[in-house]
């Protein structure tokens, strides 16, 4: 859509439910827990039906917390193409990972929870380690362009596969950020180039 453009009514609708869905989906788990809670008890919640939630979120429950990928693909992409001037690769990577969820080192109270959610719930660190690694062949792609290498490059699809594994090995250490250092210190001794 044109970014001058102003949503129209159906978008405008569509994006009021898809944040009720997920405002009362958080509400919900951070209250009770993510197991005890059910999509009846939220779409009830959010005052839509049960198949409205699935027609807005297809990955069920541990989408209305973790979202379905786009976004966090776009950004992940983003953080390498748009890098600034002298900035590595690896370090873009790691500045953007810096950001997101228990690696912010100074996130709002409501967002610690989320990711304290998230780490301390098997199935959405399973999910979130899902949509990570869903990205692998966009990241290898942007790497590719940015490098002039072949994204078939076996090399590049293991950096890759490396970085998207971080968040969920390092973000469940006691000291999540202090993690995050440890593991980009590794991946620059295998690509010191990048």
């Amino acid at each position: 859509m044109d970014p001058t453009q102003v949503p129209g009514r159906r978008e405008r609708k569509k994006a009021a439910t898809r944040q009720a869905l997920s405002a009362a989906a958080r509400r919900l788990f951070l209250e009770r827990g993510f197991d005890k809670v059910t999509v009846a008890e939220i779409a009830e919640a959010a005052d839509t039906a049960v198949s409205t939630l699935f027609v807005h979120f297809p990955g069920g429950k541990e989408a209305l917390v973790l979202g379905d990928g786009a976004e966090r693909e776009q950004a992940l992409t983003a953080a390498v193409r748009e890098r600034a001037r002298g900035v590595s690769i690896l370090q873009a990577l790691q500045d953007f990972l810096a950001t997101r969820g228990p690696f912010d080192p100074a996130p709002d109270p409501k967002a610690r929870a989320v990711a304290q959610l998230v780490v301390s719930t098997p199935a959405l660190r399973a999910y979130a380690r899902t949509l990570w690694t869903g990205c692998e062949t966009a990241l290898v792609n942007v790497i590719a362009e940015q490098t002039g290498q072949n994204a078939g490059d076996l090399s590049l699809r293991l950096l890759a596969r490396y970085v998207l594994e971080i968040p969920d090995i390092a973000g469940t250490e006691p000291d999540p950020p202090a993690a995050l250092d440890t593991a980009f210190t590794h991946l620059r001794r295998g690509w010191p180039k990048l």
